[in-house]
């Protein structure tokens, strides 16, 4: 059971890599659900690590990934690949998963050796990451050249960014009333 676990943890990583596509993962259910749970745990993680992470930012951050599966699903349908979407999504969401706890490791460790100005470069390339990972999943699963994927990955960042922002702030700008005790990074 552990060799299969960290066998499809290593399958996660060369995806992200785009070494191997989504075509690597088996497609049984329970992918998507350990995919799902990989997701949950590292958004209670973020919610956690991040001060000012509400219910609300959870809730905006479910829609807006929801846009985007329903986006990639419609996709992969067009191009007559339906049996995929499954396989596809679970890809999808387990890799973002890995990005997000890989990101919430980097907010915990780089302020012992790096500024805040790098930490964010080095935060906000992690988290870009994740459109060219989304493109090489979906043009794999579609079975179309990388840069067809790429601009589909771009255009659901694009349209999930636009969503983002018409919802309005999701995490609060103003600090906690004072009598608040908040953890602070060190």
């Amino acid at each position: 059971m552990i060799c299969n676990v960290l066998s499809l943890i290593r399958t996660i990583f060369d995806i992200i890599l785009l070494r191997k596509g989504p075509e690597a993962l088996p497609a049984a259910p329970v992918i998507f659900v350990i995919a799902v749970a990989l997701w949950l745990l590292s958004s209670v993680g973020a919610w956690m690590a991040v001060d000012n992470y509400t219910g609300r930012t959870f809730l905006v951050g479910l829609l807006i990934s929801a846009v985007g599966f329903i986006i990639y699903a419609l996709l992969i349908n067009a191009a007559g690949k339906a049996d995929r979407i499954r396989q596809s999504l679970s890809a999808i969401i387990a890799c973002g998963a890995v990005i997000s706890f890989a990101v919430l490791f980097a907010e915990a460790v780089l302020p012992l050796f790096l500024g805040k100005e790098h930490i964010s470069a080095i935060i906000t390339i992690m988290l870009l990451w994740s459109v060219p990972v989304e493109g090489h999943i979906i043009a794999r699963a579609i079975d179309r050249l990388w840069y067809v994927g790429l601009v589909a990955a771009s255009t659901v960042f694009i349209v999930q960014l636009f969503l983002l922002a018409s919802l309005g702030p999701v995490i609060d700008p103003r600090p906690p009333p004072a009598d608040v005790a908040v953890a602070q990074p060190a």
